[in-house]
């Protein structure tokens, strides 16, 4: 009987954890499952697009970047958004970590598991989020907060969209902290080595998926050591920083081939705001002159600019309107953990101190920025980037809401009223939860794969209007049609541009693909915009009720040997 009732109250537990992680990864994994198949794997933004591209490269020829010999003569614009171009060769606008990864494990078994990497850590970070919330707030508020997890929208919906960096991140952050938590307890000392090391290699994994989170990771890691200085001693720090660099060792490597120096990505705008802030600091220490390059510091720190108000604004529309059933419960039970502050034990204050410095950082930093993922800017959904960027607080705001309905439910005395309270909270919260993320918003899953089965449709009579060779000039389609065509990002606002146009039509098949033109537009640009460059567009077809394929040509054709084809690289391997 004392064996049986021992397992009710250890192994029960893990049974529904694992149970809510299967289920997690088989619900995720199937929005890609149904809306892919072998010949259209397609991604519904340009991150995604350029993570799977990558990832599929490095998995089968070991390499990060391929070279577009077109691109010597159109000034580097035959390329999809989220990769750049330079001098021909196209390379990912993105952090490395999870093409490196995802492409790692697609090498050792096939590039086909690549859409389920993604659904499958983010089961695995079920686990890991009750192991580290258990060693803090203990299991019952752990499971809880886990089962919180595995229903909450964000990480169902981002999950299920899978080349996105942020789900991967928080899981390999979480596995991080929990070994360095485990890592501090009585334990024998090699042990504890072993456990630190893997902190620092999994912490340095999440580095190199979400470099720029370093903002706020760092001040956390800083906040738990200051909480446990007398613990680590000296060994520690230094196993967990080697660890770190070397796993940060192949984005250095990938870093300096692909972008020239070690500590550069493939975001331009950051490398030059590292550039700015390391020009200051070095300025502030060779001339003394701690004002002017502090600002520049900050300036080039806050990109978009540092707005607390608008920041503060932001958070409540992405927390407390659209995931009511979470900020309200954890703000109760923030309440309920502040009357009994004099009882918090150290990890509880850390806890809290941590939280408090990451949420703060990552409120003002991207809270002033301004995100339209939607067209409608007012419209405040799951698809916009705040709700991704913001992962860290929703998690961290969890095990109050488990702390919450821990307390509300214990008001009954009874055991059986007690279980029942809480699993009805939690199946209503399923139920809110899972009507939000299918149909709760025009990004939703439901929508979001109704599009996907139109989008093949509309690829398929695109790609058979057009030549192998064909390049299409479109403003949101490049992630549909690359790579079946080459495609530019561009429209006829941009002189420089229709120049590269004109250029490329000498050498392949040019169209445009975009919103339906009324028949105004059209003859403005044959009369008026186009001529001026030797060109002219004609519709060759309709293909849905707002887009129609046109073709450009010249207007008076290249006879051969004509000076225009001077510099004609076609010959160019």
């Amino acid at each position: 009987m004392a064996k049986i009732k021992n397992w009710l109250l250890t192994d029960w537990l893990w049974l529904i954890l694992l149970l809510a992680a299967v289920l997690f990864f088989l619900g995720t994994a199937s929005f890609n499952y149904f809306t892919q198949k072998n010949d259209f794997v397609k991604w519904l933004s340009p991150d995604e697009s350029a993570n799977y591209t990558f990832s599929k490269l490095y998995a089968q020829t070991g390499r990060l970047s391929f070279f577009e010999k077109y691109n010597l003569v159109a000034g580097d614009i035959i390329r999809p958004r989220s990769f750049r171009s330079d001098y021909g060769w196209l390379k990912p606008v993105s952090f490395l970590g999870i093409i490196l990864i995802y492409g790692k494990i697609a090498s050792l078994t096939s590039y086909k598991v690549i859409p389920y990497l993604t659904p499958f850590f983010a089961a695995l970070g079920l686990i890991f989020y009750y192991l580290l919330i258990k060693e803090i707030f203990g299991k019952r508020n752990a499971l809880i907060a886990a089962l919180f997890l595995a229903s909450f929208p964000p990480l169902i919906y981002y999950s299920a969209r899978s080349l996105f960096h942020n789900v991967l991140f928080m899981v390999l952050a979480m596995a991080g902290f929990y070994f360095a938590v485990v890592s501090v307890k009585k334990i024998k000392w090699y042990w504890a080595d072993l456990l630190i090391g893997l902190a620092g290699a999994f912490t340095g994994l999440a580095i190199m998926t979400r470099a720029s989170e370093l903002i706020w990771l760092a001040p956390v890691w800083l906040i738990i050591w200051l909480f446990n200085i007398k613990k680590v001693g000296l060994i520690k720090p230094v196993i967990f920083l080697f660890f770190v660099l070397f796993s940060l060792s192949p984005m250095f490597y990938y870093n300096k081939i692909l972008y020239g120096a070690y500590w550069q990505g493939g975001y331009n705008e950051m490398n030059r705001s590292i550039l700015n802030m390391a020009g200051a600091g070095n300025a502030i220490i060779k001339s003394g002159e701690i004002k002017n390059n502090l600002i520049q510091i900050k300036d080039n720190f806050f990109h978009f600019g540092l707005q607390p108000l608008k920041s503060l604004k932001m958070l409540y529309y992405y927390f407390a309107p659209i995931f009511y059933w979470l900020f309200w419960p954890a703000v109760l039970g923030w309440l309920l953990l502040l009357f009994k502050f004099r009882k918090w034990k150290k990890r509880h204050f850390a806890y809290f101190t941590a939280l408090a410095a990451a949420s703060a950082i990552l409120i003002l930093y991207y809270g002033s920025w301004n995100f339209h993922d939607n067209p409608d800017p007012k419209s405040f959904t799951i698809g916009n980037s705040y709700v991704r960027y913001w992962l860290p607080i929703y998690l961290g705001a969890m095990p109050l809401a488990a702390i919450f309905l821990v307390k509300l439910s214990n008001l009954f005395k009874k055991k059986y009223l007690i279980y029942s309270v809480r699993a009805l909270a939690m199946v209503l919260v399923f139920v809110v939860s899972l009507k939000f993320v299918l149909t709760g918003s025009a990004e939703s899953l439901i929508k979001s794969a109704k599009n996907q089965l139109a989008a093949r449709a509309e690829l398929n009579q695109v790609v058979g209007l057009t030549e192998n060779q064909a390049v299409i000039i479109t403003r949101y389609h490049d992630k549909l049609f690359f790579p079946e065509r080459k495609v530019i990002v561009g429209l006829f606002d941009d002189d420089n541009m229709i120049k590269q146009y004109a250029a490329l039509i000498r050498r392949l098949p040019v169209y445009y693909y975009n919103f339906t033109f009324p028949e105004r537009d059209i003859n403005y640009l044959n009369n008026k915009r186009l001529p001026e460059f030797n060109l002219q567009i004609a519709p060759i077809e309709q293909i849905t009720k707002d887009f129609t394929l046109y073709r450009l040509s010249l207007i008076t054709p290249l006879t051969k040997g004509s000076p225009d084809r001077a510099g004609d690289l076609s010959d160019v391997k």
